[in-house]
């Protein structure tokens, strides 16, 4: 009876199990359809009205932002515009300034060497308006201890003397002396015979310097620095002792680049770099001219050149760091190297001895300066400069009708 009973039961817990299973499917599908959680359709448009505006948004914010994008670009191109005229601006004062220092330098230089010596004033010519004598150019003529007959020789044919020479300073403008430092031992007999000299002709440049072959580089920084500081002129020249000059057609010759700035004039010449030791103007620092064999910059050669007033300071200011190789043209052609400089090629400062000099004044192409090569300046100049002189030289009149 109990197994009757439990087979019976086995049939409608199989038919509750069902309708209860139905009932529950049809409870959820119900709680679903009221709540509004199977209108997948509405919540899809949803999604999509949302994600499309924001892509509006983000269609407004992308134009929105390529004005300012080319905006951005047009104020790069108007900064590096203004970056551009800002160098050009800077570039074109540093000049000036430069030249203002170079000019303030100078004078700076010369109120020094007025109140430091006394003797100055005699060759300082003061005028109204600038407070300094403005003068064409400055001849310094590079001597020795030793070159007493040189000197005497130059004085009796180019170099005018006395009340002559004070008239071409005031009248012309120009100003000659022979450069000479002071020995080793100062005031010793040397120092003293120069003074005596000096006492005598008056036409002395004493310097600063000790004297020595090999210290003809220092000598020519010291010249240009002294000269610049006692005289106000357009150009500064160096010549030997052993050179003839015309300096009337020095004078027409320089007046022609007055106006340019940074003007180096001379015979310019690159010769060989010389490495052996004991030959005529070795250069100890050959190794920074590149391989054996190469050749010096172009400089000009070293009897006669002229600078204008601009180098001349510069060198004044620049002394001190200047470098100084063995030859001294060498020297000052490197002291101009990296600066913007016009180099002028005249090769009427650089003509040859008779008869070289003397055809070319009989054809009216007066030359500046005569020598020999081969000796670098006159060969026995002290005994043939009068020659020279007198079959090359253009003539005291040709100077006192000189204009400049």
């Amino acid at each position: 009876m109990s197994f009757k009973s439990r087979g019976e039961q086995l049939p409608r817990s199989s038919v509750s199990k069902k309708w209860t299973f139905l009932l529950c499917l049809g409870c959820f599908c119900a709680g679903m359809l009221f709540t509004n959680r199977m209108w997948a359709v509405p919540e899809s448009k949803g999604m999509m009205r949302t994600t499309a505006a924001e892509a509006e948004k983000l269609k407004l914010v992308s134009e929105g932002c390529n004005p300012k994008i080319k905006e951005v670009k047009q104020v790069s191109k108007d900064i590096i515009g203004e970056v551009f005229r800002t160098h050009h601006a800077i570039h074109t004062l540093d000049k000036t300034v430069s030249n203002l220092e170079m000019e303030l330098a100078a004078a700076r230089a010369a109120q020094e060497s007025q109140l430091s010596s006394s003797s100055l004033s005699a060759d300082m010519k003061m005028d109204e308006s600038s407070g300094r004598k403005r003068y064409l150019m400055v001849i310094g003529i590079n001597t020795a201890f030793s070159s007493r007959k040189r000197r005497d020789s130059v004085r009796a044919t180019w170099m005018l003397r006395g009340e002559k020479r004070k008239k071409l300073e005031e009248e012309k403008g120009i100003i000659i002396r022979f450069v000479i430092g002071h020995s080793a031992t100062t005031g010793g007999i040397l120092d003293r015979a120069i003074e005596a000299e000096d006492k005598k002709h008056g036409d002395f440049l004493r310097l600063d310097h000790v004297e020595g072959y090999l210290e003809l580089s220092a000598k020519t920084k010291t010249y240009f620095a002294t000269a610049v500081a006692l005289w106000d002129a357009e150009f500064y020249v160096k010549v030997d002792d052993d050179v003839h000059v015309n300096i009337a057609t020095l004078g027409e010759t320089l007046v022609r680049h007055r106006k340019k700035p940074r003007v180096y004039i001379g015979c310019m010449k690159s010769g060989p770099v010389l490495s052996q030791k004991g030959v005529r103007y070795h250069e100890p620092e050959y190794w920074k001219f590149g391989e054996t064999g190469n050749k010096y910059f172009r400089h000009a050669t070293g009897q006669l050149y002229a600078i204008s007033k601009d180098l001349a300071t510069y060198i004044s200011i620049n002394q001190h760091v200047l470098h100084k190789y063995a030859n001294e043209d060498v020297s000052l052609g490197s002291w101009f190297i990296g600066l913007d400089v016009l180099h002028i090629d005249d090769r009427r400062l650089c003509c040859g001895t008779p008869p070289d000099c003397e055809w070319k004044a009989q054809a009216g192409n007066i030359c500046v300066a005569s020598f020999d090569w081969t000796c670098s300046g006159i060969c026995r100049s002290a005994d043939r400069i009068k020659e020279v002189h007198r079959r090359c030289g253009e003539g005291e009149k040709a100077l006192w009708s000189a204009t400049f």
